[in-house]
């Protein structure tokens, strides 16, 4: 499965960096109108500069609300922010000297800006209309007066000066709004790559749920013929004690394979109807921990269930109570790693979340320095899927799941919304 960039976020973080730009230049055009005009006494049509920024205002205004609204920023809406802010800074330019203006190279920024987050297309719109503008200017503009309070005899060149400003402010919006569109461009491979993770997971336990599928269906047939064979083979054989008893071991355990399958049917068909349980909060751990018990009867369970939180009503959806009952199955693993059998699950909410808490006492994660991650325990058997199936539980419900070590061994900590479980 292969999965392209397809720029959802690359237009709209280009309109946003846009916005604050726009912001930049509105408070910096003014400042610069209002010292040249009033402090250096140059003679510049100050009236028609302060329209042209007013104007860009208003658009400022538009973008806001735009950037604001559900509906994604298209790539052309893109394009056209940045012909405005182009237009309306060529306007001033034309009454500031044109081409001859040192603030002429402003006209690269959309376009270095656009190069980092839109299509080949895109950005060869915006230097075309750039340029059109510089060409624009070359041939007509309005030249600058003189300077009235500074003259050229005392060596002073305008026009030095104005380079220099342009130079520190062209490296500083370069190198300020480019670093923000590369973060933006950063966190989204990251966030593809994550897709691209989970899917290959997910993939991985589709596969095995359709083989159990099928092995549930074929081990329907078998476990038939030797739960009607057993009981003939006691009667046969019930003056021998001990091969009586090894059959009533074997007829139990037909048995619990039965009930194993009917499960993972009535799971199937729960999962299929996606219709949640409503229970509350104690009968719901109630079920899986006895559950819990009949596989694991040397496991030694420690419940901590804060009295307030019992008569919580849950809408207990398919895949929650498999995905507690691995992660007690892995911590009881664990524990017997050392020779123990403890474990403990604790439940309490914090804010709108309920965190489920299973202690074990361990060997915990390999200690690298960095924080543990699912699936880098020191458990040596079992199939390796019952935490990527609780994690899969966890983001299928906008939760989390995660693993730290504790002084006694390792702690798995789900964390699920309470919107999303509970009533």
């Amino acid at each position: 499965m292969s999965y392209q960039l397809k720029q959802p976020i690359g237009p709209f973080a280009l309109t946003r960096t846009l916005a604050w730009l726009r912001l930049c230049a509105i408070a910096g055009q003014s400042a610069a109108v209002m010292i040249c005009s009033w402090w250096m006494r140059i003679d510049i049509p100050a009236l028609s500069l302060f329209l042209g920024i007013d104007l860009l205002a208003v658009f400022a205004v538009f973008a806001a609300w735009r950037i604001s609204q559900p509906r994604p920023v298209r790539e052309w809406e893109t394009v056209c922010h940045v012909a405005a802010d182009t237009v309306v800074l060529g306007y001033l330019l034309y009454f500031t000297g044109g081409a001859s203006n040192p603030f002429i190279t402003l006209l690269l920024v959309p376009v270095a800006l656009s190069a980092a987050a839109l299509s080949v297309r895109a950005v060869l719109s915006v230097a075309a209309l750039a340029g059109a503008a510089y060409i624009v200017l070359l041939l007509w503009y309005v030249p600058l007066p003189p300077n009235e309070l500074m003259g050229t005899d005392q060596g002073f060149s305008l026009h030095v000066a104005g380079m220099g400003v342009n130079f520190a402010v062209t490296a500083l919006l370069l190198g300020f709004f480019i670093n923000r569109l590369a973060n933006a461009v950063r966190l989204q491979q990251l966030e593809v790559q994550r897709v691209r993770e989970r899917a290959l997971r997910d993939e991985g336990i589709l596969a095995i749920a359709t083989q159990a599928a099928g092995a549930a269906h074929e081990l329907n047939t078998p476990l038939a013929t030797m739960r009607t064979l057993l009981p003939e083979l006691r009667r046969e054989h019930a003056d021998d004690v001990v091969l009586d008893e090894d059959l009533a071991l074997l007829e139990g355990q037909v048995e619990r394979c039965r009930t194993i399958l009917r499960e993972m049917v009535a799971f199937g068909k729960t999962q299929l109807s996606q219709e949640p349980e409503r229970l509350t909060l104690q009968a719901f751990i109630h079920g899986f921990v006895e559950r819990f018990k009949l596989l694991r009867p040397e496991a030694e369970l420690e419940l901590r269930v804060p009295a307030k939180l019992e008569l919580l009503v849950l809408r207990s959806p398919p895949g929650l109570r498999h995905a507690l009952i691995n992660l007690l199955n892995n911590a009881a693993d664990a524990s017997a790693m050392r020779g123990s059998h403890k474990v403990a699950l604790e439940v309490r909410q914090e804010g709108q979340w309920l965190e489920w808490i299973v202690l074990d006492q361990g060997p915990g994660f390999h200690a690298s320095g960095a924080p543990a991650s699912i699936g880098e325990s020191g458990k040596q058997s079992g199939l390796g899927i019952g935490l990527a199936l609780a994690e899969a539980t966890a983001e299928r419900l906008s939760g989390e799941l995660i693993a730290t070590n504790t002084d006694s061994g390792a702690e798995m900590r789900l964390r699920l919304p309470l919107p999303a479980i509970a009533e």
